[in-house]
């Protein structure tokens, strides 16, 4: 799955697997060369207000300069911290470390080795999950690098400026974009007991509604949720689902949220066979927000946790 529907990049998953490649050493940067065997060179990017928050990709173009047939990968430097969706055309992408809580992701350069003297241009999208402006807005300079295959050091680079268009249209009289730097995310379900009945292999299995709320818009890539369960229990999943649970760790379907935005899910539990039937004691649920390996703090940590009790139910 591609970044831009969940927080993944294509090859690479960037959603979970984020704490992995989040905490790979950032590759240094070579000083950016006026001549050289590539040059690279970028538009600016216009992030267009849509029903979720905005979005909008910037233009690039490589040159190869040298003599022969080469491979280059793209380094970019995000202008807003997880902005960063994809390629399009697509290619495979992996973290490279962060510059002031920005990504610095490694890309390569989609399509074939590049002929020499030859010129290819693809876009860079980038969202950010913000509720739309009656005003325009400005945030950091993006950049775009290329590193030749064959050197792994930086060739030219080039800063794109970023701008955000009001709701109605405008550019003009930007304000600085200021975003939330603590999560305000929560998690609720109904009220009473979730029962487990019995099935026809002697397990019980139950599911318990809930729904979490991301009311700012700090910065993450994805939602988790750690069960801890009274012994015998399991958690088995979520519906709907898009990745495997882990323990009593699972993600928060359909990867980040916008501001303000509400998802509901159902959390799968399971009792062995052998179970007796009655009170299983109590389930805590415990939301966090996750940018790379690391949790965002969040503002209010106390409606980030929900107890419910489980119960046995046979009805045979």
């Amino acid at each position: 799955m591609n970044v831009g529907t969940g927080g993944r990049v294509a090859g690479v998953l960037l959603g979970s697997a984020l704490a992995v490649l989040g905490a790979a050493p950032a590759i240094a940067a070579a000083s950016t060369a006026t001549e050289g065997p590539a040059t690279i060179s970028a538009g600016r990017l216009i992030l267009e207000p849509t029903a979720r928050g905005y979005q909008g990709s910037v233009p690039v173009t490589v040159t190869n300069r040298s003599g022969a047939a080469e491979y280059y990968s793209v380094r970019i430097t995000e202008p807003v911290a997880g902005s960063f969706q994809g390629l399009r055309p697509t290619d495979a992408c992996a973290f490279a470390g962060r510059v002031d809580d920005r990504r610095i992701v490694e890309c390569g350069l989609p399509g074939p080795d590049l002929a020499p003297g030859e010129r290819r241009s693809f876009a860079v999208t980038f969202e950010v999950l913000t509720a739309p402006r009656p005003y325009a807005m400005t945030a950091a300079d993006g950049r775009v690098e290329v590193v030749p295959g064959h050197t792994g050091q930086v060739a030219d680079g080039e800063d794109f400026p970023t701008l955000f268009r009001s709701t109605d249209g405008s550019l003009r009289h930007p304000r600085p974009y200021v975003r939330d730097t603590e999560a305000r995310a929560a998690i609720g379900a109904g009220v009473g007991p979730v029962e487990l009945t019995r099935q026809a292999d002697g397990t019980y299995a139950g599911r318990l509604p809930v729904t979490v709320r991301y009311a700012g818009d700090a910065p993450h890539d994805y939602l988790a949720v750690l069960a801890t369960l009274p012994g015998g229990l399991e958690v088995t999943g979520t519906e709907p689902q898009d990745a495997p649970s882990f323990g009593g760790w699972f993600e928060v379907p359909g990867g980040q949220l916008t501001a303000g935005e509400e998802r509901a899910f159902d959390v799968l539990f399971r009792a062995p066979a052998g179970t007796v039937a009655g009170d299983l004691g109590t389930v805590e649920l415990t939301l966090s927000t996750l940018s790379g390996a690391d949790e965002v703090r969040d503002a209010d940590p106390t409606d980030n946790v929900l107890r419910v009790t489980l119960d046995a139910v046979d009805n045979g």
